[in-house]
């Protein structure tokens, strides 16, 4: 189901006019970005943390406690609550609040919680050395730079790149102008030699098919919970998926704009013609293709971590459960429960750890998969598009590449040409006995001089 159809749903019976005329007449003109950020909690009303002590900021009337994901919109300055007050005087209420939603729809809800978190580090920095609320947006150059510089030598270059692109938004949405330009790019630059070593993460390893197989030993299939741990273990290897495209981070985060359901069941499989059988599972969003989603290709394998026959296995034990829910649930004595990140990492460690395996992150599937297909000589356009990547970036993810590169150079290694060119050495040497020494001796073009 297309994107545009499941917003239509979300929204069906929703009239939009007279929602934002309820709004407006309870709220107050200025509140137009919360008004936007409520309505994306149609399906779910979610409530802020009490703050960390490391999350603390100076009370403002321009920053109230929301969400993070809240804070692009919600957070504000006097400059950004005049330039709303201007809109307000020149153009409709609902052609506004519609504005401001599709907008904030440009970000998905884990890069606006990201972009949270800079404009929350940026504002500390500001309240630590009293900057005036004026001056924090438009924020100008010198305090942009003086930010980066703050935060050298302690902190990553991508989390950096994270703030500073939130920042920004927070400047578009705002109508500010944003002034990074000649200093902030020479201070960014900087501020990648600086990175600590303790920063720069170590590669992690890959899963592999003995650590898939401990899993399977070890799980047990009759159970609800280890069967949707199985099938999505399986899945995420063989057919080389991100988890984030299987499961969802926790159990009030299903979004169906973004995650996989139940209706995509049942799964349609047919037959290849090598005695084989394969399916398709088409999933909503990725990180590439964002709304257009993406088709899984999952083929049967001759071995018992099979994805195919742990999906089938998984729509069997776990039946009478609403197609709405996501694809992964499994049943509980209550009712149903979906499978969370959190949840299928922690069962597939503990199982590990007890064989006396080490525990792994979860993104080590898809990269164990490359890996896999790699050692096994598969071009890398099958590795491609195994793993629906539309560039070569995948390469970042090699592991044992002392096993892979001499494992490709030896594959292509032409041992018709190495014959040729010593059947040729060995004329140009029979051709150059008796010649005076110094002299050059011709051999066929292409080869040079003896």
């Amino acid at each position: 189901m297309k994107e545009t159809d499941l917003y239509c749903q979300v929204m069906q019976g929703i009239d939009v006019q007279a929602a934002t005329a309820a709004f407006w007449a309870n709220n107050p003109p200025s509140s137009i970005h919360e008004s936007v950020a409520q309505l994306l909690q149609v399906s779910r009303t979610r409530l802020p943390r009490p703050p960390r002590a490391s999350s603390s900021i100076n009370p403002s009337e321009y920053r109230p406690h929301v969400l993070a994901s809240d804070r692009l919109l919600v957070w504000s300055t006097p400059a950004g609550q005049e330039w709303q007050t201007e809109l307000e005087k020149n153009f409709p209420d609902a052609s506004l609040f519609r504005l401001f939603q599709v907008m904030i729809r440009s970000l998905d809800q884990d890069t606006r919680s990201n972009y949270g978190a800079g404009l929350l580090r940026f504002t500390q920095f500001c309240d630590s050395i009293n900057v005036p609320e004026d001056q924090r947006m438009p924020a100008s150059e010198a305090l942009l730079a003086q930010f980066v510089a703050a935060f050298a030598g302690i902190t990553a270059s991508k989390t950096l790149n994270n703030w500073m692109a939130g920042l920004q938004f927070w400047h578009i949405v705002n109508g500010a102008p944003w002034h990074a330009s000649a200093m902030v790019h020479h201070t960014r630059r900087s501020f990648s030699k600086m990175v600590p070593p303790s920063s720069r993460r170590a590669k992690r390893p890959p899963v592999t098919i003995e650590a898939l197989s401990i899993l399977f030993d070890n799980l047990s299939f009759s159970d609800p919970f280890d069967c949707a741990v199985g099938a999505v273990a399986f899945t995420a290897f063989w057919c080389c998926c991100c988890l984030g495209e299987l499961v969802i981070p926790s159990p009030n985060l299903f979004d169906r704009l973004k995650h996989v359901s139940r209706s995509t069941l049942p799964l349609v499989i047919f037959d290849l013609p090598n005695d084989s059988r394969a399916s398709a599972l088409h999933i909503p969003w990725t990180k590439t293709t964002k709304e257009e989603g993406a088709t899984i290709s999952i083929t049967a394998r001759p071995h018992r971590t099979c994805p195919l026959a742990a999906l089938e296995q998984h729509t069997l034990i776990n039946v009478n459960i609403p197609a709405t829910a996501p694809l992964f649930t499994y049943r509980t004595p209550t009712g149903w429960s979906p499978l969370t990140r959190q949840d299928f990492i922690s069962r597939c460690n503990s199982v590990w750890t007890s064989q006396g395996f080490p525990p792994m992150p979860g993104h080590t599937f898809r990269i164990g998969r490359a890996t896999e297909l790699l050692l096994q000589g598969a071009h890398l356009d099958v590795v491609s598009l195994q793993g629906r990547w539309t560039s070569r970036s995948f390469l970042e993810y090699w592991r044992r590449i002392e096993t892979i590169l001499p494992l490709f150079i030896s594959s292509s290694f032409n041992n018709d040409r190495v014959a040729n060119v010593d059947t040729i050495m060995d004329l140009g040497i029979s051709m150059g006995r008796g010649n005076p020494p110094g002299s050059r001796v011709w051999v066929p073009h292409g080869y040079g001089y003896g």
